[in-house]
C-alpha cells in the first residue's frame, strides 16, 4: 500500500481497514483512496505541505484565542466563564480542523499535533452531556439564551440553531479520526450523540430538519463505519422532511417561501438551485450519498436537474457559485455580477464534493470538468499561498477593497480549507472493476487491484503550466483493463458543459495520445479516451493537451460580462491585477479579441513558480471638458488563485473589449485626492471617491460602502483635503438594497466643514435630496476649508450606505 491518507469523500467508498467487510454499497465508480495516492509535483504537494505546516496550526491557534476550544472546556466543567466566541455554530470549526488534522497526520507523522488532537477530543467528550447531547452554547447558558436556539433542544434547528449542522461535521471528523488512527474515543462520542438524535427526532417523535444541511453526509459515513442502518434512514428522513408544512414552523422566511435553506419544496421536486449555496450543495451531496445506499432514483433525477440549473445558468467562470451577498447564495439565472460576486470558499469546496459524487454515480467527465474549474480557481483563491490568510467571498473584480483575513467571526471557510486541501489526491483516480480512470493530471503514484493482480500507475504531469502527461504502468503479469483518460473540456473547445460560456475562437491545436509510441485516436466516451488492451509492465501512455491562451465570452443574458472577455490557459483562469501596471489601474483596460499574448514563466518571490501572460492592450481615461480617450498599455495577467498577495488594489477577471464597458481613469478631483475616514472604517471606503457611478441604487455590479447593521443613529465620513479648497456642492449616490436587504435611504444627511478644529454645518441653498437611482445634490454657500464631513442619520429600523460622494 502506498503511503498516503484517506479523503473526505473516499471515506464513503473505502473499506474500513478494521473490518473484512463493511455495510452499505459503493458508488458505481470508486475513488482511489488517499492512502493509495502519493502526490509528487511542486504544485499540489506544496499546498498539502503548507496546509500541514501552517493552515492547521494557524486554525488551531485561532480557535484557541477566539475561545472556540475553551467553549468545550467550560461546557465540560474544566473551566469557568461564559461562551467565549461569537456564534452557536462555532463548535463545527473545531470538528473540521480535527478532520483535516487526521488526514494530514496520515501523511506527516507529527506526535505533537497528534497529542493536541487527542487532548482536544477528550475535552469534547467532557463537554458532551450524559444523554449524548453536544452543543456548547446551550450547555453553558441554557435554553432561550440566544435568539437562535429556542426553549429546548432541536426546537429551532430547522431555523438557525445549527445543532444538527455542528453534529454533521463532528460525525465526519470522528469517522476520519477512527479510520486513520483506530482510536474509538471520538467515534464513540459521535455514536452517543447520533443515538440521541435517533431517539428524539423523526416520525412520531419531534419532527424537524436541519436548517443548515450537512448532517446527512455525516450520518451516511457513520452508517458505513458502524453498520447501523438507522443512521442512513435518519439521513433520508432529514432530506424527506423538507418542504412539508406540518414539520416545525411553516416553510416561510420573513413572509417568503423558505428558499434560503431549500425547505420550500420536497427535495425530489426541486428543479432550481436557490437560497444559501453551501446549504444547497451540502444537501445535493447528501442526496447523492443516500441515493447510492438506497437506490432512490428520484434523488438522482433531482440532483441531475439541479446540476444543469447551476452549471448552465449560475456558475462563475472561476467555478464559484453564489452571486448574492445578502443570503450568501444563488440569484436568478444569469445574474453573475463580478464586483459583488460571493463565490464563498465553502461553496467552492461543496461544488467539488457534489460534482465528484456525480462522477462516481455516472462516470461522465463533464462533472470532473466543473470540479476541476472550481478546484484550481475558486477554491485555491480561498487560501493564501502562505497558508495563513483566507478569503470568505472570492470576487471577480475589485477596487482594492478586498484582502484575505487571518480569521473570521464566522470561520467556516478557513476550517473547511484545512480539511479539504489534504483530500485533493483522492480526486485524481477512480476505478470500476477493470476500468481505471485518470481524472486529474497531477504527478503522483497509485496502484489498483484488478482481480488478483496489482497495477501501479506513475503519472508525470506538467500541468497546470504545460500540457505534457506521461503514465507509466507497472504490473507483474500482463493485465487486461480499460484505461479511461479524461480529455478536459478546455482541451476540446468546451469551456464548461452547456453554453453559458464559449471560447471566442477554436483552439489552434488538439489533444494527442500514444501508447508505447503508437498514436491512439481521440474518440471520447463520456469525455474519456478509453484504451482497452492487455497491459504489460513498463507500458507508457504519453499525452499532450493543448494549453493555448484562450479568450472566453459569456452568453448575452449575463449582463455583467457584456462586451467583456476572460482569459484562460489550461485549467487556470487569469486575472489582471494592479501591481503589474505602472499606473496601478486595471478597471480602465480595453482589450482586443485578436490580441496576441505570450507565455512567460516566472519564479516570483511572492507568487512562487507560475506562468504569466503578457500582451498589449489599451487604457482609457476621462478628458478635461468631457469625453474619453484610449492609450497604449502593456497587459499582464496572472492566475486568478494568485491575486491579492501583493497588497490591495484593482483586479478584474472579465476585461472590456470596448471603452463603453471600461471604467476610464478619473480626472483629478478634490474627493479623489482626499484622505478618507469614517465612523465605521472599512476597505470599501476606497470606492466612494473614484467617480464610478452605478446604474441604480442596488446595482450588484458595483461595490458600496455601508453602515449595516447599525440603525437609528448618526454616522459620518470625512474627506481631508490635500490643501484648503473652496467648495459649494456635494453629491451622493445612495445605496438601497431593497426589501430583502438591510439598507435603505437615510432619514436625512448634512454637510459640515471644518474651521479652526470645529465642525460647522454649511448654509445650504438647495434642499438635501434623498432619492434612489441617481446622484443626490446639495448646493451651499461657498466655504474655504481643509475638510468636509458627511453626516448621515439612519432610519430607526434600517441602515444606509452609498456608492459615491463627490465634492465641487
Amino acid at each position: 500500500m502506498i503511503k498516503g491518507f484517506i479523503p473526505v469523500l473516499s471515506l464513503i467508498v473505502i473499506l474500513s481497514a478494521c473490518t473484512s467487510e463493511r455495510p452499505g454499497k459503493d458508488y458505481p465508480i470508486r475513488a482511489v483512496p488517499f492512502n493509495n495516492v502519493v502526490v509528487q509535483d511542486d504544485f499540489w504537494a506544496e499546498r498539502i505541505n503548507t496546509n500541514h505546516r501552517v493552515s492547521i496550526p494557524v486554525s488551531l491557534h485561532q480557535s484557541t484565542i477566539t475561545g472556540r476550544i475553551k467553549n468545550f472546556e467550560i461546557a465540560g466543567g474544566l473551566a469557568g466563564g461564559d461562551f467565549q466566541s461569537d456564534a452557536p455554530f462555532d463548535d463545527s470549526d473545531v470538528f473540521k480542523i480535527i478532520e483535516g488534522a487526521s488526514y494530514s497526520l496520515n501523511m506527516f507523522p507529527d506526535p505533537e499535533l497528534e497529542a493536541f488532537i487527542d487532548s482536544l477530543i477528550w475535552k469534547i467528550g467532557q463537554a458532551q452531556e450524559d444523554n449524548g447531547y453536544l452543543y456548547t452554547w446551550r450547555t453553558i447558558h441554557g435554553d432561550d439564551s440566544h435568539p437562535w436556539i429556542g426553549s429546548s433542544r432541536w426546537e429551532r434547528t430547522h431555523v438557525m440553531s445549527h445543532e444538527l449542522y455542528n453534529m454533521g461535521h463532528m460525525y465526519e471528523a470522528a469517522v476520519a479520526h477512527y479510520r486513520l488512527t483506530g482510536k474509538r474515543d471520538f467515534l464513540d462520542i459521535a455514536i452517543k450523540n447520533a443515538d440521541l438524535i435517533l431517539e428524539e427526532i423523526g416520525p412520531g417523535k419531534f419532527e424537524t430538519y436541519p436548517g443548515h444541511q450537512g448532517i446527512e453526509i455525516g450520518l451516511v459515513k457513520l452508517y458505513l463505519v458502524t453498520g447501523n442502518r438507522d443512521y442512513l434512514e435518519q439521513a433520508r428522513y432529514f432530506l424527506d422532511a423538507r418542504g412539508h408544512d406540518h414539520i416545525g414552523e411553516p416553510p416561510f422566511w420573513h413572509g417568503e417561501p423558505r428558499i434560503y435553506d431549500q425547505a420550500h419544496k420536497p427535495v425530489t421536486e426541486q428543479t432550481e438551485a436557490v437560497g444559501h449555496s453551501v446549504r444547497a450543495l451540502y444537501m445535493y451531496a447528501g442526496m447523492a450519498d443516500v441515493a447510492t445506499q438506497t437506490g432512490d432514483q428520484e434523488y438522482i433525477d433531482a440532483i441531475g436537474r439541479l446540476w444543469e440549473d447551476v452549471t448552465y445558468t449560475k456558475l462563475y467562470i472561476t467555478g464559484g457559485i453564489g452571486s448574492q451577498r445578502g443570503h450568501e447564495g444563488f440569484g436568478p439565472a444569469f445574474e453573475l455580477p463580478n464586483m459583488s460576486a460571493y463565490c464563498e470558499t465553502c461553496a467552492g469546496i461543496a461544488n467539488v464534493f457534489w460534482n465528484h459524487r456525480l462522477f462516481l454515480l455516472h462516470g461522465d467527465a463533464k462533472y470532473i470538468d466543473v470540479m476541476e474549474r472550481s478546484l484550481y480557481n475558486n477554491v485555491l483563491s480561498g487560501v493564501a499561498l502562505t497558508g495563513d490568510r483566507f478569503f470568505y467571498p472570492n470576487p471577480l473584480e475589485s477596487h482594492g477593497q478586498h484582502q484575505r483575513s487571518e480569521w473570521f467571526g464566522c470561520a467556516c471557510c478557513p476550517s473547511n480549507v484545512t480539511r479539504f486541501i489534504p483530500s485533493v489526491p483522492g480526486y485524481i483516480y477512480a476505478q470500476d472493476d477493470d476500468n481505471l480512470y485518470v481524472n486529474l493530471f497531477v504527478s503522483s503514484e497509485t496502484e489498483f487491484d484488478i482481480g488478483n493482480d496489482k497495477v501501479g500507475i506513475k503519472q508525470i504531469s506538467t500541468l497546470p503550466w504545460q500540457g505534457d502527461i506521461r503514465l507509466e504502468l507497472n504490473t507483474e503479469t500482463p493485465v487486461e483493463l480499460s484505461l479511461h483518460v479524461r480529455i478536459p473540456g478546455w482541451a476540446q473547445d468546451e469551456v464548461v458543459p452547456g453554453d453559458l460560456y464559449s471560447f471566442e475562437t477554436p483552439s489552434g491545436s488538439t489533444p494527442s495520445i500514444n501508447v508505447n509510441g503508437e498514436s491512439v485516436p481521440i474518440e471520447t466516451q463520456k469525455g474519456y479516451v478509453v484504451i482497452n488492451r492487455e497491459w504489460e509492465n513498463g507500458d507508457i501512455v504519453e499525452m499532450e493537451l493543448p494549453v493555448d491562451i484562450r479568450y472566453i465570452t459569456a452568453r448575452p443574458e449575463v449582463e455583467a460580462n457584456e462586451n467583456r472577455l476572460a482569459i484562460q490557459r489550461g485549467p487556470l483562469v487569469y486575472t489582471a491585477e494592479w501591481p503589474d501596471f505602472d499606473d496601478h489601474s486595471v478597471l480602465d483596460l480595453v482589450v482586443d479579441k485578436d490580441m496576441v499574448m505570450e507565455v512567460v514563466e516566472k519564479d516570483d518571490n511572492t507568487l512562487g513558480k507560475l506562468v504569466v501572460l503578457r500582451g498589449m492592450a489599451q487604457g482609457s481615461r476621462h478628458l478635461e471638458g468631457g469625453g474619453t480617450e484610449l492609450f497604449d498599455k502593456e497587459l499582464t495577467v496572472i492566475p486568478y488563485y494568485a491575486w491579492a498577495h501583493r497588497g490591495q488594489g484593482q483586479m478584474a477577471v472579465w476585461l472590456p473589449v470596448n471603452i463603453d464597458a471600461a471604467r476610464p481613469q478619473p480626472l483629478p478631483s478634490i474627493a479623489l485626492s482626499s484622505t478618507i475616514s469614517a465612523s465605521h472604517n472599512s476597505a470599501t471606503l476606497s470606492i466612494i471617491n473614484n467617480q464610478i457611478v452605478p446604474e441604480s441604487s442596488n446595482d450588484p455590479a458595483f461595490s458600496n460602502y455601508n453602515w449595516w447593521p447599525r440603525t437609528a443613529q448618526t454616522e459620518y465620513i470625512i474627506y481631508e483635503f490635500e490643501r484648503p479648497e473652496t467648495v459649494n456642492t456635494a453629491q451622493v449616490f445612495w445605496f438601497d438594497d431593497g426589501p430583502s436587504g438591510g439598507c435603505r435611504l437615510p432619514a436625512d444627511w448634512t454637510i459640515l466643514y471644518r474651521s479652526e478644529g470645529e465642525w460647522i454645518p454649511v448654509d445650504n441653498i438647495t434642499p438635501y435630496e434623498i432619492t434612489k437611482d441617481r446622484m443626490n445634490e446639495v448646493r451651499f454657500e461657498a466655504v474655504e476649508t481643509d475638510a468636509l464631513r458627511l453626516e448621515v442619520r439612519l432610519q430607526d429600523e434600517y441602515s444606509a450606505g452609498l456608492y459615491e460622494w463627490a465634492v465641487k
